[in-house]
């Protein structure tokens, strides 16, 4: 059976130089030490975004006039409904 040329025992034969020259319990910890490698790579790129987004909603003046606004609205609504009799 020949996958894209390499047969078989040519795969078994860099199999073992990769075995000879790292030994099989360096092997073993490459797995788990990529995959947490790529968790926090992640996770850095998560917050990192979330960072970005978060400084320009801040800058963003329609943002910061649309939350104010809000603001204003809840207040004045907060007001009325407090002056209101109450049977």
């Amino acid at each position: 059976m020949m996958l894209s040329g390499i047969s078989i025992w040519q795969l078994l034969i860099v199999l073992a130089i990769v075995l000879l020259l790292f030994g099989s319990k360096r092997l073993r910890n490459l797995g788990p030490d990529l995959g947490s490698a790529l968790k926090g790579f992640r996770s850095a790129i998560k917050d990192e975004d979330k960072d970005k987004d978060k400084t320009e909603d801040d800058d963003d003046p329609q943002v910061v006039e649309h939350a104010n606004r809000d603001r204003a609205d809840s207040e004045t609504h907060d007001r009325q409904r407090s002056n209101t009799p109450r049977d």
